[in-house]
């Protein structure tokens, strides 16, 4: 991969973000949820069920529900699909706990409009941690108001279901809603493989290694497209920003991971170009479109490829 000299590319904070103010109910959950996490090292809470339910859970709620459903249908509009099915994603999206719908695509939509630059919310060009994580723990006025909503989500706002999920703390009701739906999952488990001396520990086990283990894990892979994809990798497309394509975010975050490919046609739903840029929420989007759950799908190839300008890792 070629790096980058990031000392050239050193650029200030957003003019909105108050560092010295931390934003708490972003910290506190954060930090929360990640000793939460550490309980798996706990030789009681382990169980192979919990690591398939981090497996699972990494596809099901990573890859169906943000990368499909929070990134490439909702942020960008790729694909069409039954109303039933777009809200079915945003629910699993929401499992992930990276904000409402609303909020996560009009925070994805500005950076796209300020990529790399000054009022990019989490260009890790400010530091890495900053891109990693940072960015989320101190309060930004440009992103934290109703006028954001309005002016970058204003299809979502104008939904009665995603309004729904905004009002209320809906949101962080459906994260704890399916957190008991997999307790009690672990605690069925535990019931017929070991009967009711097992209810508690597999219902915890899962919770977990199924919850809390998965939601660190997914937003650490997550994150990792906003902070490595713009530091090492290798360009394709000339583009305005130091977007790049990064191989092993490309695997763990389902095609994510070719950045520079989105950052130079965001409305297509492949990231991946040649053939050994493994897409696989490209490959589930296919798989919709050919059993009628999905149509309109935006090709790569539909929107030209007169920005192609390096070669990888030039």
């Amino acid at each position: 991969m070629a790096r980058v000299s990031r000392s050239s590319l050193r650029q200030e904070r957003p003019p909105g973000s108050v560092p010295s103010k931390i934003w708490w109910p972003y910290a506190l959950g954060i930090g929360g949820m990640h000793l939460l996490a550490l309980l798996a090292l706990w030789p009681w809470l382990f169980s192979w069920s919990g690591v398939a339910a981090v497996l699972i859970g990494h596809h099901l709620f990573g890859m169906l529900g943000m990368t499909v459903g929070y990134h490439r249908l909702l942020s960008h509009r790729s694909f069409q699909c039954p109303r039933w099915l777009e809200y079915t994603l945003a629910v699993l999206g929401v499992c992930c706990l990276q904000d409402t719908p609303a909020r996560w695509v009009a925070t994805h939509r500005l950076h796209h409009q300020h990529s790399d630059q000054t009022h990019d919310p989490h260009s890790p060009l400010v530091n890495f941690l900053w891109g990693q994580m940072g960015w989320l723990m101190v309060t930004n006025r440009d992103v934290n108001q109703l006028s954001h909503l309005e002016r970058y989500a204003k299809d979502l706002m104008r939904d009665p279901f995603y309004l729904w999920l905004e009002r209320s703390h809906h949101g962080l009701l459906v994260y704890g809603a399916h957190a008991v739906v997999i307790f009690l999952i672990g605690a069925g488990i535990g019931w017929l493989s070991g009967g009711p001396a097992e209810v508690v520990r597999m219902g915890l086990s899962m919770l977990v290694w199924g919850v809390a283990v998965r939601t660190v894990f997914v937003w650490h892979v997550t994150w990792a497209v906003n902070s490595l994809t713009h530091l090492w990798g290798y360009q394709t497309y000339a583009t305005s920003d130091n977007s790049r394509n990064n191989w092993l975010v490309g695997l763990l975050a389902h095609g994510e991971g070719w950045h520079n490919n989105h950052h130079a046609l965001p409305t297509a739903a492949a990231h991946g170009r040649r053939w050994w840029e493994l897409d696989l929420s490209y490959r589930v989007i296919r798989s919709l479109e050919q059993v009628g759950l999905a149509w309109n799908v935006a090709r790569p190839e539909a929107r030209g490829t007169n920005h192609l300008a390096v070669e990888p890792g030039k």
